[in-house]
């Protein structure tokens, strides 16, 4: 497993040639950052990190129901995202495609896992790509920088709930 970045809590590995893996350690417990992570009005206050304004999030969050997340980023450009929910355990995993409106051709399936210990929850991500080029793409994209305040803000989020 190669290890990309490692700087402030998130933590981005490559552990084959088509998949990126994300992990992130939250001081909250692993409720309240599922329902930060799946409830629209809350994903509005943290998805776009310091990388831009949200436009629109939408989530049917049901096997079979889709999702979409777009954004003006602070460069003036739009960013989209949309995806269909192929397995759900509330409170613990979601498997979704996962597709950069960008890169039309390019769907990817993310696995999303949440363990707590302790009152602390872990975030796990598994992106499966379906080529070592859309990898390295999601990778060069500047995706980690924005991980960085996206999930500094989801944590702050679910802590407001408490």
């Amino acid at each position: 497993m190669t290890a990309v970045t490692a700087s402030n809590a998130v933590v981005v590995t490559l552990p084959s040639d088509t998949e990126v893996q994300i992990t992130r350690v939250f001081d909250a417990p692993r409720d309240l950052i599922y329902l930060a992570w799946t409830t629209p009005e809350l994903v509005r206050r943290w998805w776009a990190g310091d990388q831009g304004e949200i436009k629109s999030i939408e989530i049917d969050l049901r096997v079979g129901g889709s999702w979409r997340y777009v954004m003006v980023a602070n460069a003036g450009f739009e960013v989209a995202f949309h995806g269909q929910y192929l397995e759900l355990v509330p409170g613990e995993r979601i498997v979704s495609t996962d597709v950069f409106e960008g890169m039309p051709g390019a769907t990817a399936i993310s696995t999303t896992t949440l363990t707590e210990q302790d009152g602390r929850t872990t975030l796990s991500i598994l992106v499966q790509h379906t080529s070592t080029e859309n990898r390295d793409a999601q990778v060069a994209s500047g995706m980690e920088a924005g991980l960085q305040t996206s999930l500094a803000k989801l944590e702050r989020v679910a802590n407001s709930l408490r």
